[in-house]
């Protein structure tokens, strides 16, 4: 098909479910499959760390690493909100009775195939067990007959050194292995801007944006303690696109097939360091301008033996060029957001902010009571939500998404639920 004709006609239809129950079902059909709805980690705290073989960037030391309550619960419990009712999930940590009480009442589902595993035995417990394993990243100590996707083949489709093979328009770059290659002998652009990246970094972490001398002396003080811990292969020199009006993820589902259906397109919120704080969406938009490079990227990965959700992060620049900088081949942060857009449409509500830094003080039940007209009202959902105590006082921290008619209307609402408690941390 011409780009003429993708231009003014989208080829691939939306996918019509609301949970990932939905999205998977055409593919797990034949043989059991469950999800692990936690990253691996390389923490000292994670009962089974990848530093094996699947290496990932996920902190440089044990005090900046990806703490226990991301990985575990927040994240996982954000999944666990829209698994739906067919898919199985293991969740290592539950989530408050409340929270999933809420959920039931909210998203109408059931959870009934939610497994709680212990924490210090679920890759062993999954390996005895009859399943294949939906990952978001392959695990070491999960045998890889287990894996519903070649373990060595998604590690590769997870590289960021792989994005030129996808054939897609993205920044120019060069790969280093640094066996190969030491650190002190690599070549460096002699102008800044640039990004110097890690190849398989963790929500923003092991992406470096060098705009000086001291982003590169912090950079290379980082990679060398990655290389210190021997988790650290490969990494990517990349041009810096210039002059960028939109950050793009662009999600959709390719199955068993090949085919491809469209899950959404978000505009992502990203701090000045680079760091994912979530996502805004249009359920009208459609997703036209990016059908070629969705055409080509799905294709590649189906020729891989790859199914389920891929995450597209697309720039463009005032010219109106796009450039892939990353392809995510898992459940992206934002995909709950986008699963919410045939209920949302239903309350003509086509606008959507999903935030993973909202905070509350009080406990659950005081936020679910103090918030009840807005939940009731789906002017807010609450995706995750987990108690901590600071100095003797209780707060919630909290996934959430707020809705609204419009943005303008989304952005009242927000205004609204601040006065009532709701912090941005």
């Amino acid at each position: 098909m011409s780009s003429d004709v993708m231009s003014c006609e989208n080829p691939f239809p939306f996918f019509q479910g609301n949970s990932l129950s939905d999205l998977f079902a055409q593919d797990i059909q034949a043989d059991r499959h469950t999800l692990i709805l936690n990253y691996p980690a390389t923490a000292s705290w994670a009962a089974y760390p990848n530093t094996q073989k699947y290496f990932l960037q996920d902190g440089s030391s044990e005090a900046t690493k990806t703490s226990f309550d991301k990985i575990c619960q927040k994240e996982p419990w954000k999944n666990l909100a829209v698994l739906g009712d067919t898919l199985s999930a293991v969740v290592i940590v539950p989530p408050q009775l409340l929270l999933v009480q809420y959920w039931r009442e909210h998203f109408g589902f059931h959870n009934s195939h939610l497994e709680m595993l212990d924490c210090s035995t679920y890759l062993d417990d999954l390996n005895e067990s009859p399943d294949r394993v939906i990952t978001l990243f392959p695990f070491d100590r999960l045998l890889p007959e287990k894996h519903a996707i070649n373990p060595d083949m998604h590690y590769h489709l997870l590289s960021k050194a792989t994005l030129v093979e996808l054939g897609v328009s993205c920044p120019g770059y060069q790969t280093y292995h640094l066996a190969q290659t030491s650190l002190d002998q690599i070549p460096l652009p002699p102008q800044f801007p640039y990004l110097i990246k890690t190849s398989h970094g963790l929500s923003g972490e092991g992406t470096y944006i060098i705009r000086n001398e001291s982003d590169l002396n912090y950079c290379l003080e980082e990679l060398r303690k990655y290389l210190k811990i021997n988790l650290l292969e490969t990494i990517i020199i990349s041009e810096f696109v210039q002059h960028e009006v939109h950050n793009y993820c662009v999600q959709f589902y390719v199955n068993k097939q090949g085919r491809i259906s469209l899950i959404g397109v978000t505009q992502q919120l990203v701090s000045s360091a680079g760091n994912y704080l979530g996502g805004l969406i249009n359920y009208t938009d459609d997703l036209n301008q990016f059908s070629q490079m969705i055409e080509i990227v799905g294709q590649y990965a189906h020729q891989q033996g790859y199914f389920g959700v891929i995450g597209l992060d697309v720039l463009e620049n005032r010219d109106g060029q796009l450039y892939a900088i990353d392809a995510n081949f898992r459940i992206n942060g934002s995909t709950p957001l986008c699963l919410q857009r045939h209920e949302l449409l239903k309350l003509n509500k086509a606008s959507a902010k999903y935030s993973s830094d909202y905070r509350m003080e009080g406990t659950i039940d005081t936020i679910l009571t103090s918030l009840k007209p807005e939940l009731e009202r789906k002017d807010f959902l609450i995706l995750s939500a987990l108690e901590k105590v600071k100095y003797g006082k209780i707060h919630t921290e909290i996934y959430g998404i707020v809705t609204g008619a419009t943005l303008e209307e989304m952005q009242q609402i927000e205004h609204r639920l601040h006065d009532k408690g709701l912090q941005l941390a």
